[in-house]
């Protein structure tokens, strides 16, 4: 279950992704600030996964915003994902960094975080709670990690990182 209300995940992962920022990750008892975001905007974006449309590994993005979208990386790394924007509009922000997990797999590892968590209401469920934080100054820089996505898509100021990080 969250704090934040379900409006505000309907909105644009440009919106959202820089408000997630100092929010908190709780799982299982152990508890992380978001220090870093990026932003995947839906089928335009050749750096989301949803640009080649709909696929059984997709399929989740499609959702409404609030669900929680985690995908294997390289085969051993869970990265963790938040759906947002309206049902059928595939869009979502990565959770890249936390305070004392530098990195989306140090993240999950340190939070216990795998594909079991695929799918879930985040709005609902009692198993990962996004509690609000309060708000912070930012920098942007390009996406990490996208060298598949054309120039442009990896030139976007799309990451999201809390000031003094």
């Amino acid at each position: 279950m969250t704090d934040l209300p379900a409006e505000f995940f309907l909105q644009d992962a440009l919106w959202v992704a820089p408000r997630l920022l100092g929010c908190r990750l709780l799982v299982d008892g152990r508890e992380l600030t978001i220090t870093q975001t990026e932003a995947y905007r839906g089928e335009s974006d050749t750096a989301c996964h949803a640009h080649r449309g709909r696929t059984k590994r997709t399929e989740m993005l499609y959702r409404r915003g609030g669900h929680v979208y985690v995908y294997l990386c390289y085969g051993i790394h869970s990265l963790l994902n938040i759906i947002t924007g309206p049902e059928e509009d595939p869009q979502g922000v990565l959770i890249r960094c936390c305070a004392g997990a530098e990195g989306p797999g140090r993240l999950t590892r340190a939070l216990g975080i795998d594909g079991s968590f695929n799918g879930l209401d985040i709005l609902t469920t009692d198993r990962i709670r996004l509690l609000q934080g309060a708000e912070c100054a930012f920098d942007t820089a390009p996406r990490v990690g996208i060298g598949y996505a054309s120039l442009e898509d990896q030139q976007r100021p799309w990451r999201f990182i809390r000031k003094g990080e």
